[in-house]
């Protein structure tokens, strides 16, 4: 372990590990396997970085995107670690470099895609090379029961059946129980020890409110916590994403699109601009984020409700990589609901696959819905415990009320019956509001009882009062129809008043409230203008050596350097997350900064 240390130390810039860092890098050392489970952000990466270069032979690491193997690759070569990737958008002859470089025992580190890691001309080149670990890196794509199911990821297994005595290490910061027994089984990790750090992520703030006018929503959150800071915010169609990336180019913000139905040279092109400039908005469906590492992501927003709790953890931990406070913002309504159902609706998957994904709907909606703690609801999902509430979400800042809803729920729920259980919340909401237009006065609905019972409330407090429904399993959307609310069974406990419905209460005055409970400020005033003089310097040499700012120094490297104000290279070489190779580079540079400061 002093090796690891001095590894530690010297390539990677930090005295000391984080969490169960340490553990599991002494385990893996020591030839064993292991599962390991920790947050976005929590350090993963060393913990198959490090035994790889302590342990004789190359680390292969299997990834499953490009864009991850290329940001890690750059980041560790520059740290002076001999890493390299394989992959379908390098040429022949750099792929040929990369392969006599593996057989020739001269990397650490070799990343490759699930597909490639398999191919059998790849298994019979690494028959002929020494292997110091195997590592999966977002291993749960392994399990159909996760969210993000890779079929390519099942046949890793064959790695093992390859080279038994290779240790392997699987990491993943998203994993419920049964899909982490999923992993094991499909890997045939058997006799892996597992690492469970936890879930929590005390450093981002979450938000949510439901929908009102979320482009207004939206630009007041991003005006009054990160004005000019880079984000990435999330829409569940194409078509929203495009119609968002323009008017947010219309408020001044420098927004790009990202999604499947652009070009390849497109998405690569604004990813770029995304990971090298700074403040860059990137306003993206699902298809942009896993394995983008920029750590300096200061929130992360959902314009639509994910399809699931894990797909929303796995979003949100892109924000504050670096450790410094982050917003996880989100705005939601029962349409996100019904076009997430409509989705399904026309999957070819098996039944107990779309009955998954409804549960995992489901239990979404319910984390929307809470008036408890944010945090205890996500951590209680994957089955942690938080003993006190976090002070640090939109239900703790500002306490939701509950109040007796039995009767509203009644008259909706009556309201849905009397129509015949195939309209959508509009037209439920018209009818009781007392709105007669054409289209309830050609159903004759302006007749029936619940014509106009509802007028005491108004239309934004009975939309909640569906949404709360749906959330509650008393009413469900009608996917086979015409996207209608209809009753459950559980509905009629409510109905005939065996029943008590707690309702809660939307909150108002989002305006006023979100800017009295802006995040705290990342640097005292008095020291602000340093940072940013690091920052510009930082961002001028990464323009230079066209690499993204952080892959020279992180935000926190940055405000370390603000705080202990190094006046030597010795000084700085104590800097957390400057190491050799970096202080030989850039040390001289930013203390030219601190000193003319």
């Amino acid at each position: 372990m002093s090796q690891v240390h001095d590894l530690l130390r010297r390539v990677f810039g930090f005295t000391c590990f984080r969490g169960l860092q340490e553990q599991v890098v002494d385990h893996v050392v020591s030839g064993g396997d292991a599962l390991v489970l920790m947050p976005t952000g929590g350090g993963k990466s060393l913990c198959y970085q490090i035994p790889a270069m302590a342990r004789p032979g190359t680390g292969l690491v299997v990834s499953p995107l490009i864009a991850l193997m290329q940001d890690q690759v750059g980041a560790l070569q520059r740290m002076g670690v001999a890493a390299s990737c394989l992959n379908s958008a390098q040429d022949g002859e750099e792929s040929r470099r990369t392969c006599r470089a593996l057989c020739r025992g001269e990397l650490d580190l070799l990343y490759v895609s699930p597909e490639r890691a398999v191919m059998s001309g790849f298994l019979d080149m690494l028959e002929s090379c020494r292997l110091s670990l195997i590592a999966i890196d977002e291993a749960h794509c392994v399990s159909q029961w996760g969210h993000d199911f890779r079929p390519e990821y099942l046949q890793l297994a064959e790695l093992h059946r390859r080279f038994p005595d290779v240790p392997r290490i699987a990491l993943t910061a998203t994993a419920d129980e049964p899909t982490r027994a999923d992993i094991l089984q499909r890997l045939e990790l058997f006799q892996a020890r597992k690492f469970i750090s936890g879930f929590d992520r005390p450093n981002i703030q979450y938000l949510i409110q439901p929908k009102q006018e979320v482009r207004r929503q939206f630009l007041e959150f991003y005006r009054s916590h990160h004005p000019g800071e880079a984000g990435i915010v999330y829409c569940q169609t194409r078509a929203r994403v495009d119609r968002a990336a323009g008017w947010l180019r219309e408020e001044g913000l420098e927004a790009l699109p990202y999604h499947a139905g652009m070009t390849s040279d497109e998405r690569q092109r604004n990813q770029e601009r995304f990971l090298h400039e700074e403040g860059v908005v990137m306003v993206a469906t699902v298809a942009f984020g896993m394995g983008i590492d920029k750590p300096n992501v200061r929130f992360v927003a959902h314009l639509d409700m994910p399809k699931s709790v894990e797909a929303y953890y796995q979003e949100t931990g892109r924000a504050g990589r670096d450790g410094l406070p982050a917003t996880a913002w989100m705005a939601y309504g029962l349409a996100d609901v019904m076009g997430l159902l409509q989705l399904m609706s026309r999957s070819q998957a098996p039944p107990e696959r779309r009955a998954l994904e409804r549960r995992k709907l489901d239990a979404m909606l319910g984390f929307c819905e809470t008036a408890g703690c944010r945090r205890q609801v996500l951590l209680r999902y994957f089955g942690e415990e938080l003993p006190e509430r976090c002070g640090n979400c939109d239900t703790c800042l500002h306490p939701v009320a509950i109040v007796e809803g039995t009767i509203a729920a009644q008259m909706a729920l009556s309201c849905i019956k009397r129509t015949g259980e195939r309209y959508g919340v509009g037209y439920l909401v018209d009818v009781l509001l007392g709105r007669a237009n054409p289209r309830i006065q050609r159903a004759g609905h302006d007749r029936l009882p619940t014509f106009g019972v509802g007028r005491e409330s108004s239309a934004r407090e009975w939309s909640s009062v569906f949404r709360q429904l749906a959330a509650a399993g008393l009413v469900e959307v009608d996917m086979e129809g015409y996207g209608g609310l209809r009753l459950t069974p559980a509905s009629w406990d409510v109905l005939k008043g065996r029943r008590s419905f707690p309702l809660r209460q939307d909150p108002v005055a989002a305006r006023q409230r979100s800017r009295s409970k802006a995040l705290p400020v990342r640097v005292p005033a008095v020291e602000s203008d340093l940072f940013e003089a690091l920052r510009r310097k930082r961002l001028e040499l990464a323009r230079q050596e066209r690499i993204p700012p952080y892959v020279i120094f992180h935000d926190n490297t940055l405000l370390a350097m603000v705080q202990s104000r190094p006046a030597t290279l010795e000084e700085m070489a104590e800097v957390p997350g400057v190491g050799e190779v970096k202080l030989a580079r850039y040390g001289q540079i930013f203390l030219e900064v601190l000193r003319s400061a």
